[in-house]
């Protein structure tokens, strides 16, 4: 207890310099607001509760409204269908699915940074304007994405009758059915990338039963193969191709 009182004898003095100094610095703008006629602030405790909000969010949105999910799902479904179980690992594939989501969402994020960003940070639009115009390309990517029946069904839950279009979608319901439509898309890849690897696997089970050989396992067997044919067609190339292909961004 001795050493903590002396330290914090010792950084007590010079956490009230900095504060001292810190003042003569620009902070934090204030939000403003108008309630009144004379407007209003908020503090910058409230500003900074906000920001951790919205990134505590942030790993949500990023899965939820953008290319993330599909891709993650198809390496997955890959990583199955070879036999590995563990190979590459999950660090691995999330950072795959994350720079190759970058990659395919990047005219979107072009988007966002010059409509809503850049102007929000030249002070030339409001806070709740610049989320409109962030929203937008999203909105536009998803509804893009999103399969019209999938769409039809959450507005049919919903009991929305004001949609004239689908542009006019709101997107409290078009999220949930652009993650529904991207798990459909990405199983649907997953089968025919599952197809190979099961057929190397009923040919080598199939030669081992002919040989008698019922206690070895075909796995052991035919992982080999599997490998030795991915790397033969390029396959990594030819899986985030396809991926990327797959969003319409070449």
């Amino acid at each position: 207890m001795r050493w903590l009182i002396l330290v914090s004898a010792l950084l007590l003095p010079a956490v009230a310099s900095a504060a001292d100094s810190a003042t003569s610095y620009l902070g934090i703008p204030a939000v403003t607001f108008n309630t009144t006629d004379n407007g209003g602030e908020y503090s910058v405790t409230i500003q900074i509760l906000a920001i951790m909000t919205v990134l505590t969010v942030l790993p949500s949105l990023l899965i939820m409204m953008t290319s993330f999910t599909r891709i993650i799902v198809v390496l997955a479904i890959l990583r199955q269908a070879m036999g590995l179980q563990q190979t590459p690992s999950n660090q691995v594939l999330l950072g795959l699915a994350l720079f190759l989501s970058l990659f395919v969402m990047m005219p979107v994020f072009r988007v966002i940074n010059a409509d809503a960003l850049q102007p929000y940070l030249a002070e030339t639009i409001t806070p709740l304007e610049a989320a409109e115009r962030a929203i937008k390309p999203l909105h536009e990517f998803m509804l893009s994405q999103t399969r019209e029946t999938d769409l039809q069904l959450f507005v049919r839950i919903s009991g929305e009758q004001n949609i004239a279009s689908p542009e006019e979608t709101p997107i409290h319901i078009l999220i949930p059915a652009f993650i529904t439509s991207e798990l459909k898309t990405a199983f649907q890849i997953g089968f025919l990338i599952f197809i190979p690897f099961l057929i190397i696997d009923l040919v080598v089970a199939s030669i081992l039963m002919a040989m008698g050989m019922m206690m070895l396992s075909p796995i052991i067997i035919s992982l080999p193969f599997k490998i030795m044919l991915f790397v033969l067609i390029d396959g990594w190339a030819l899986i985030m191709g396809t991926l990327a292909n797959s969003f319409g961004t070449v």
